[in-house]
């Protein structure tokens, strides 16, 4: 019974992008409190990768056990398939289970349509239509989760959604509002696709929609995906039974 409670689940590590604005890393850190909130027994800490303190490196070396990783990102990019594995790599946890990005994920639609409606989108406004602002790359892959996450906003939503693209990618938020309204839609709204307050998200602000609501957030519906995905990674890590276990342990009588 000892040795039960003391085996504790992996420590959560949290991977953020960073950021200048104090808004921004408040909102994270908000987010991992309702993680924790959700999941009391689990421990969770915040590393970030740029601007912010404290920097993955440092979070990383002051672990004890192996955790699991659950970046705090919407697509997968540079950060993921480089700098995560670099900073893992260097912190002697090379085996940490990593797990798939935030986005896209129905979770996600239910939060930002929250957000919409937030920010008084009440969804019966003739000509009405949204554009989604993500921060974009030059990656097509990544671009595609754009759209795939569109598509699922305009699912939750029952109205048209446009992928749009703050960098690397085009169109700009503005371009597709104003394609929107060439088309007729007379009120269209920015949702953007964004963890936190920030830089991209003041650019998306900007675009000259009828309503831009807030990013995602601390939103609950996202704090339940970050448990989701450090579950996903953890059970794809654990130790499977080795075949002859099994079926030792299926000829036993009872």
């Amino acid at each position: 019974m000892t040795a039960l409670r003391a085996a504790r689940p992996p420590v959560l590590v949290a991977v953020a992008h960073g950021t200048r604005d104090p808004a921004g890393i408040r909102t994270v850190l908000h987010l991992l409190s309702r993680v924790r909130a959700l999941r009391p027994q689990l421990r969770v800490r915040a590393g970030f990768l740029d601007h912010a303190d404290p920097g993955l490196a440092k979070t990383l070396g002051g672990l004890r056990g192996t955790p699991v990783v659950v970046p705090l990102l919407l697509g997968t990019g540079y950060h993921v398939r480089t700098d995560i594995p670099a900073a893992l790599a260097a912190a002697g946890l090379g085996r940490a289970p990593v797990a798939r990005v935030l986005g896209p994920d129905p979770l996600l639609a239910t939060a930002l349509a929250d957000r919409l409606r937030e920010a008084g989108r009440t969804g019966h406004a003739p000509g009405g239509a949204v554009v989604l602002a993500a921060a974009g790359s030059r990656d097509p892959a990544t671009n595609a989760a754009t759209a795939e996450a569109a598509r699922l906003l305009e699912v939750r939503l029952g109205c048209p959604v446009v992928p749009s693209y703050l960098s690397g990618a085009s169109p700009t938020p503005a371009e597709a509002v104003a394609a929107l309204r060439a088309r007729g839609h007379r009120y269209p709204a920015v949702a953007p696709y964004l963890l936190a307050p920030g830089f991209f998200a003041r650019r998306a602000a900007a675009a000259g929609a009828s309503v831009t609501c807030a990013p995602l957030g601390a939103h609950e519906a996202v704090a339940r995906l970050v448990l989701r995905r450090y579950d996903e990674a953890r059970l794809r890590a654990a130790p499977r039974p080795a075949p002859g276990r099994l079926l030792r342990t299926a000829a036993l009588p009872g």
